[in-house]
């Protein structure tokens, strides 16, 4: 060999090679081998495409599940620059009123006001609740317009209780528009110096929500969010699910109403005539509404929703960690293989593609982008956090929270046996089970760690972009391989009679 030569080395095998052997795949079975870097990790750019018109800021959407995504998880997906998709287990005058909920906001938190009318007396301190005020309306409730305002201290001052609220109420408050950014709300508390400030709907006047004192200690004690995900409208972008039946057309029109940025058509096996109508309807109905077909895993069911005009695909069947579709009806694919293959094929259409399930690290997360998922949907991710629906229940010692899949029965009853194509069957057959995740705090908190974790891994990849990673893979210069049993235990903590594991 002459000096000065190139020797052509070759390591790994290309994602071609690899996923065409026959074997279904899922995100711990693979293994990227590490790139070339010359660049920092802070320069990583994580945005990207959620449909061909839809851009985000981070790769990441909350799953459109009853215990996951309602108008907190919504909003604040959002203000972190991914996405929320709200469930339709609902009615859908309740679906649309989440989804107002959430665009009539610009601060990420939702309070759980206390309202009543100028008649109603306060009998209790417990009816305060944990609110330093009740706030005083004309009809008694968050919808109408704001009246007045009643300080738990002042009530607690009176010496008679019993009397309408009307007669001691402060009228002259001071008020700020729902549509306050953070920093708007913040500068005006520190002015006045108030311990609390309502924000009211510029329109009507009703009361939207309360901002407090400690909401801005608690959110300057957060990760320093990014740039937020908003419509053309200057809104927060929010999307929500439907399914596929006729009444599903009257949802839609309440959705659309409501201002919803996207819908999701949510079926566990959307290659159907079914979703290709709705898709081809909700297309014509509404042109300028993105619609994201699937569930989907392999070319050909993309192909057929490509074709009948899906903006998006979502794809997984059978991943998530409370779905037992596979184990009940032996169809399904490993995640990692189900991500590339559709990918492959939707590229072609530039056709974003969402990985949907079987999340449950950053490490899960980068592989699903670099397979050829411009977006990834969380379900136990992001379950039991602050903003996830229900309520903190104790057990052992620790802080948890429902979640369910929605091929339990429990969600079932509700109505959403739809997805699995049941909802008109005589005997229920369950595609997944109930249970529950511990306490993770706020979204707000651990998903910019997580996004940090993941740039970190596109670093160690030579992918400076998520554009930049697809092309490594489909190029060959990104090269793979399978892990044994024995390599996954060893790529995990292992070997140690103790150990705490924290990640941030």
């Amino acid at each position: 060999m002459s000096n000065g030569a190139v020797v052509q080395i070759e390591d790994g095998f290309s994602s071609k090679q690899l996923f065409n052997q026959g074997y279904s795949y899922t995100y711990d079975d693979v293994i990227f081998l590490p790139g070339f870097i010359d660049f920092a990790t802070d320069s990583v750019d994580l945005t990207t495409k959620l449909t061909g018109n839809l851009n985000l800021s981070i790769p990441c959407v909350s799953s459109p599940m009853d215990t996951v995504t309602e108008s907190s998880m919504a909003l604040a997906m959002a203000t972190l620059g991914g996405i929320g998709i709200i469930h339709n287990n609902n009615t859908s005058v309740h679906q649309a009123s989440l989804i107002r909920s959430a665009k009539s906001r610009q601060i990420p938190f939702i309070s759980d006001l206390i309202c009543v009318s100028p008649s109603d007396s306060i009998d209790s301190v417990e009816e305060f609740g944990s609110k330093p005020c009740v706030f005083v309306t004309e009809s008694g409730n968050s919808k109408s317009k704001l009246l007045g305002v009643v300080l738990k201290s002042d009530w607690e001052k009176l010496s008679y209780k019993d009397v309408a609220v009307s007669d001691y109420m402060l009228k002259d408050v001071v008020s700020g528009s729902s549509k306050y950014s953070f920093e708007q709300a913040a500068s005006v508390l520190q002015a006045k110096k108030l311990e609390y400030l309502p924000l009211v709907n510029e329109v009507d006047g009703s009361v939207v929500d309360l901002f407090t004192a400690s909401d801005v200690e608690r959110i300057r004690g957060f990760p320093k969010l990014g740039n937020p995900s908003l419509g053309t409208d200057g809104e927060f972008m929010v999307g929500a699910a439907i399914g596929t039946r006729e009444q599903e057309k009257e949802r839609l029109e309440h959705l659309v109403k409501a201002g919803t940025n996207v819908v999701v058509l949510d079926s566990s096996q959307g290659n159907s005539i079914y979703q290709i109508e709705m898709i081809k309807y909700v297309k014509k109905t509404y042109p300028n509404l993105d619609v994201i077909g699937g569930n989907v895993v392999t070319a050909y069911q993309a192909q057929n929703l490509i074709q009948a005009g899906a903006d998006g695909l979502r794809v997984g069947m059978g991943s998530g960690s409370i779905c037992t579709t596979q184990e009940v009806c032996a169809v399904g694919r490993g995640q990692a293989t189900a991500v590339y293959k559709v990918s492959s094929i939707a590229a072609q259409s530039g056709v974003p593609v969402i990985a949907d399930g079987g999340i449950a690290n950053s490490g899960h997360i980068v592989k699903a982008l670099v397979l050829g998922a411009s977006t990834v949907m969380m379900g136990s991710f992001l379950a039991g956090s602050n903003e996830a629906p229900g309520v903190y229940e104790s057990q052992g010692g620790r802080l948890i929270k429902k979640y369910r899949g929605m091929g339990s029965l429990e969600a079932m009853t509700k109505g959403s046996d739809a997805r699995y194509l049941g909802d008109t069957s005589k005997l229920k057959v369950a595609q997944g089970v109930v249970g529950a995740v511990t306490d993770k705090g706020s979204v707000l908190k651990f998903i910019p760690y997580a996004m940090q974790a993941v740039k970190q891994g596109f670093q160690d990849l030579g992918a400076p972009s998520v554009e930049s990673a697809h092309s490594l893979l489909n190029s060959s210069v990104l090269r793979l391989e399978v892990r044994t049993g024995a390599a996954q235990v060893e790529g995990g903590v292992h070997d140690l009679v103790y150990y705490e594991k924290k990640s941030f």
